[in-house]
């Protein structure tokens, strides 16, 4: 008979090992060598150690999760947006053209398959330059954007903007919003 895994998740090891040592009566070692042993059950050479290594753990985490966007590339892409929300200008550094691109990328519909008049129309509507073609493309070569071999059914690709980004997607989306009201 094959045993199924059950998982054990404590909050707090001290509150853990203290309900434990009521359990165990006056035959418990004391709490010190009950929270080693504990730790030794869960894979750690003490407890000392699997404080250590859930520290790690924690820091580590807390620098993928938090990655700081680079807010001068942010400024310089947000400059190039009018009051509304639409682009003005297309820039010359490919950085802050990315970042630009992702806030457009933001208002195109997820999930719908586009044709080339209606992502123009769209494009048209977020920018002030006139020239979808250029944007068209540049989402497609930065994968952003997909389309058919014969330059029809785009599609918006789904994926998680980097930190800059979101930034800037933040700040022109209330600019959006306050010209569709």
């Amino acid at each position: 008979m094959t045993k199924t895994a059950l998982p054990l998740h404590a909050d707090d090891l001290t509150g853990f090992v203290r309900a434990l040592s009521r359990q165990l009566g006056e035959t418990s070692p004391s709490h010190l060598k009950l929270m080693n042993m504990v730790a030794r059950a869960a894979g750690f050479q003490n407890v000392q150690h699997m404080r250590s290594a859930t520290a790690a753990l924690r820091r580590i985490e807390a620098r993928t999760d938090q990655a700081a966007p680079d807010m001068r590339s942010v400024e310089r892409a947000l400059r190039l947006f009018d009051a509304q929300g639409r682009l003005e200008q297309w820039h010359s550094k490919r950085a802050v053209q990315t970042i630009s691109l992702w806030v457009l990328w933001s208002a195109l519909p997820a999930g719908e398959v586009l044709q080339e008049p209606e992502l123009n129309a769209l494009l048209i509507a977020e920018h002030c330059f006139d020239d979808p073609a250029i944007l068209r493309r540049t989402m497609i070569s930065c994968g952003l954007l997909t389309r058919q071999r014969d330059g029809t059914d785009y599609q918006r690709v789904e994926r998680e903007p980097p930190p800059e980004a979101k930034s800037a997607i933040r700040v022109i989306a209330s600019r959006r919003r306050a010209r569709l009201m």
